[in-house]
């Protein structure tokens, strides 16, 4: 398509060279530097999607990501929904289409890829404008560390949009240079970079965007975008203000358009945005656009000014240009051609109360100015009020918010020498509170610009009963009108939070940019309240939409969730185990031979276990380091049962509950050292354990002297298990004495192999003679394949998790998290012993004794042995008293089973469960609904096997 609205000149495009791209079908041509709006809207294509209720044409609206209306699907290069036409940056191989409202999310994983980077600094600066630069840079030659961010490709902010003189030069120039000179002195430049959050403690997010994310030049991995997470002692927001519309009837059309974003295509881009214009306005700043678009060819129709009476400068510059002003009238409505475009305006005088006769304008575009907001959603976010300033007619930061500093137009400063001076006070202010001495470098002239001078506050055109404002649109992306806030205002609400849920005003992608404070306004006139006193919706991050990619980086595929391997994983994979997942490791679940299910192989495993000897990778159980002069203390208060009274050398089996008395985890405990434990603790609950210790050390016992450091990957751990495996070990480690009189059950030894040092532990956890064998995980695979060699002429045979957890139930061992709830007490898993009744208080303690803990009908943890020793009974099963389960009225349920397994050494199927008052029903029967029907089962003791510990104590 031919650029028809694309200046001669002009612009930050690149007119040597041009990009096609498709766009609803059609071949539309741009340049280097375009975003898909100012293309489109070169090539004279203003319709650009629907609106998401009504279906009306909608156009692009605005410049910048304040734009409610241009959103488009990117089918190509790769899918993206829901981007703004405004703020995507032209590049080879684009596709795209409207979007009324929500795009489709991509079916193909997206081959790019998004990152992470930290970043930390004395002083952060948002916005790149006038106000930024001076305050980043006047911060810099103080010798503060300084980063400065802006979402544009290029810093200047404003001046792209309204061009002004600085220094004596063009003023997108003189920003150049001057974040030139900031990176020079070591400063930070972020460009294409949004922050779209603030934090407590200085922490601010932000979302940085590659300016060749949908090029097909580049690699398809290509990093697209990346979250910064900044750190600053001081923030200093100078992100500017918003334009606002003014609200009247069918104001949605496309070729409406804020007046400064007409402008900005124009410096920015060198768009005319149509051929003949009608500008409305309450101020001063859209004469400026009006007077640029005039220069650049656009016949400018009439100047529609709410305002009164006799007016300043700008009225009498469009009076001497011949350009029509009509004073004390407003915009009343438009009318369309076939394509939905404006083709016709309508004004008429207006007193504040009453509309006059109409006049109308054959216009093919409408500029609007309804005033400034100031962009202070980041100061909001970040704690700090806000209070409308009349003069002003805008909501404006008040007061102080903890680390952060508001400075020029975002702070309601819009004269020129106002927003110099007060960015020099904000980096003053910054840099003061770091310790530094304020810089006395040089004033900056920045040339007058009377744009901003306050003008009437007009919200909307009252040209009817306001339920009947249908068209009145206030939010054009959720097609909610005047209309609606007045619905919503009739039905009681008052609230502006409220009335924002009832019509969903501010809640599409533009977040209200343009629309929240016109919702209030439009409110505080239909209830006859101060616009001060109805107030605004809360500032939430994200300030711009953020891609859950870019959130999610690198943590996706088989990064979403971290895959955690073991030292002697590859050893594991080439003897065919076949893995499970438990709390993010991969751990091998069974070794098939050829020719056996998961069943035959478990069924091998315990059988060598038991009958001779067998090795678990148990290195993914997790290990804590306890250390300091109160580390007894400490885990005496943690543990139910007394670990300061445990002896160098020995081991000790606790159990650790919450404060309501319920177990959490268990596990083995060494004592190293009479300031020194080692922790065991679940696979699955390390991490967890280790943020529960760290909590009560350093919130409820900060003067106990104890550091904690996980070793969960710093060593291996190897149990040895079966009649056989004293052999094994004594073979290894011929210096070590492992007879049953040297070497006791709940010891352990230290020796070496090789040179490197080596822990022996005799602990088990499958029944059976066991020693758990230790070292740096470095030497873990040397370690593991020395004893695999060991073992061979024992009949070592390695087992995986099924085969372990087949073992540890025969034995009535419970697995935290599997067997427990977050219901059972110690007590409840018949370990009474292991709940210290010498000590005076430790976590849980307490609740011990409240009624229900004490209850005999408590679920309490047994096993059971089904009637027909081949029927299998799934683990949820649940168990109840009747044989009939078809009889009417409920069936009570006594409890459910938490692990069921089939047994060799028992030569039966076999579950543990929690029955209510399991411990008094020993040898009762009980049924377990199985597929519908009732199985019947012996409750017994949750120690099926060997319950004299022969086996196990050698």
């Amino acid at each position: 398509m031919t650029q028809t609205h694309r200046t001669p000149t002009g612009g930050r495009i690149d007119r040597t060279h041009t990009i096609d791209f498709d766009f609803e079908g059609r071949t539309v041509t741009g340049h280097p530097g375009d975003t898909l709006a100012s293309a489109l809207l070169a090539n004279g294509i203003h319709e650009i999607t629907t609106s998401i209720t009504f279906g009306r044409p909608r156009g692009i609206a605005a410049a910048w990501a304040e734009d409610p209306n241009g959103l488009l699907q990117i089918t190509a290069p790769f899918p993206d929904p829901m981007q703004l036409a405004t703020t995507v940056e032209l590049a080879p191989g684009i596709a795209a289409h409207g979007v009324p409202g929500q795009g489709v999310l991509p079916t193909e994983p997206d081959p790019a890829r998004y990152d992470t980077a930290h970043l930390h600094v004395d002083v952060l600066v948002v916005g790149a404008g006038p106000a930024g630069l001076v305050a980043a840079t006047h911060a810099a030659r103080a010798g503060a560390r300084v980063a400065l961010v802006d979402e544009h490709p290029e810093v200047g902010g404003s001046l792209h949009a309204v061009p002004r003189t600085i220094e004596g030069v063009d003023g997108v120039r003189w920003a150049a240079y001057t974040a030139d000179e900031l990176e020079a002195a070591g400063g930070v430049v972020l460009r294409r970079t949004t922050v779209f959050g603030l934090y407590d403690d200085g922490l601010a997010l932000a979302v940085e965007r590659r300016s060749d994310h949908l090029g097909d030049t580049a690699p398809a991995d290509a990093l697209r975008q990346r979250v910064w997470r900044i750190r600053a002692g001081r923030t200093i927001v100078a992100t500017g203000a918003h334009e606002r519309p003014v609200v009247f009837a069918d104001n949605d059309r496309p070729g409406i358009l804020l007046a400064t974003s007409a402008r900005a295509f124009l410096h920015r881009f060198g768009v005319r945005v149509g051929d003949r214009a009608v500008v409305f306005t309450t101020n001063d700043s859209a004469y400026g656009a009006a007077f640029d678009l005039a220069d650049a060819g656009v016949e400018i129709l009439a100047v529609v000014d709410s305002r009164g009476g006799g007016l300043g400068g700008p009225a009498r510059e469009a009076a001497r240009r011949g350009i029509p002003v009509l004073t004390g009238h407003v915009v009343v409505g438009t009318d369309a051609d076939e394509g939905g475009r404006v083709r016709q305006v309508f004004a008429a005088p207006f007193d504040g109360a009453t509309i006059g006769a109409t006049r109308s304008f054959d216009a093919d575009t409408l500029l609007v100015s309804g005033g400034w907001n100031p962009a202070a959603h980041l100061y909001s976010q970040a704690g700090g009020r806000l209070r409308f300033d009349e003069r002003l007619g805008a909501f404006v930061p008040d007061g102080p918010a903890e680390g952060v500093s508001v400075a020029g137009s975002a702070a309601g400063r819009f004269d020129s020498a106002d927003v110099v001076d007060d960015a020099r006070r904000a980096a003053d202010v910054a840099v003061a509170d770091l310790g530094l001495v304020p810089a006395d470098g040089p004033h900056v002239d920045l040339a007058a610009d009377d744009d901003h001078e306050p003008g009437d506050v007009l919200w909307f055109v009252p040209t009817g009963d306001p339920v009947t404002l249908s068209t009145h649109f206030v939010d054009a992306q959720r097609d909610a009108t005047v209309a609606d806030i007045a619905t919503a205002i009739g039905a009681g609400l008052r609230s502006i939070e409220h009335i924002k849920r009832y019509t969903t005003i501010g809640t599409a992608h533009d977040q209200g940019k343009t629309s929240g404070v016109v919702a209030a306004g439009v409110t505080a006139v239909l209830t006859g309240t101060p616009i001060g006193a109805v107030g605004t919706t809360t500032h939430r991050p994200p300030y711009t939409p953020v891609p859950f990619a870019a959130l999610a980086g690198r943590s996706r595929g088989a990064l979403y969730d971290p895959v955690r391997i073991t030292a002697v994983h590859d050893w594991h994979v080439a003897h065919g185990a076949e893995f499970e997942d438990v709390g993010q490791w991969k751990r091998p679940w069974y070794y098939p031979q050829p020719g056996e299910d998961i069943h035959a192989a478990v069924a091998r495993e315990t059988v060598a276990a038991r009958g001779a000897v067998g090795i678990l990778d148990g290195s993914t159980l997790g290990k804590i380091d306890v250390q300091g002069p109160d580390a007894p203390e400490f885990l005496d208060r943690i543990y139910t049962n007394l670990m300061s009274s445990l002896k160098i050398g020995s081991v000790r089996y606790g159990v650790m509950c919450g404060v309501d008395g319920m177990v959490i985890d268990d596990g083995t405990v060494l004592r190293l050292a009479e300031d020194r434990y080692l922790v065991y603790t679940t696979t699955g609950g390390a991490a967890h354990i280790l943020d529960w210790l760290e909590e009560w050390l350093q919130t409820e016992w900060p003067e106990l002297r104890v550091h904690l450091t996980s070793l969960t990957e710093h060593e291996v751990t190897f149990p040895v298990v079966g009649p056989r495996s004293r052999a094994v070990v004594g073979e290894l480690f011929p210096e070590v004495d492992v007879s049953n009189e040297a070497f006791p059950f709940m010891t352990w030894r230290e020796t070496t192999l090789g040179g490197v040092p080596v822990r022996l532990a005799r602990v088990s956890f499958s029944g059976e003679l066991a020693y758990e064998v230790s070292t740096v995980s470095w030497y873990g695979l040397d370690l593991w394949e020395r004893l695999i060699t060991t073992g061979e002429p024992y009949g070592i045979t390695p087992y995986g998790t099924e085969t372990m957890h087949v073992l540890r139930a025969e034995k009535g061992y419970p697995i935290v998290g599997q067997d427990t709830d977050g219901t059972v007490t110690p007590q409840d898993l018949g370990m009474n012993w292991v709940v210290s009744k010498k000590k005076l208080d430790f976590v849980g303690k307490r609740s011990f004794a409240r009624t229900a803990n004490q209850d005999p009908n408590r679920r309490q943890f047994v096993g059971l042995l089904p009637d027909d020793p081949t029927v299998f009974i799934p683990e949820g099963s649940q168990l109840v008293t009747v044989t009939d389960l078809d009889r009417p009225g409920r069936v009570p349920m006594h409890g459910f089973v938490t692990s069921s397994y089939d047994s060799r050494a028992l030569g039966s199927t076999f579950a543990l469960a929690l029955v209510d008052g399991g411990h008094g029903r020993i040898g009762e029967k009980i049924n377990a609904v199985v597929d519908g029907l009732p199985v019947p089962a012996t409750i017994t003791s949750h120690v099926l096997f060997d319950p004299e510990g022969a086996r196990r104590d050698g």
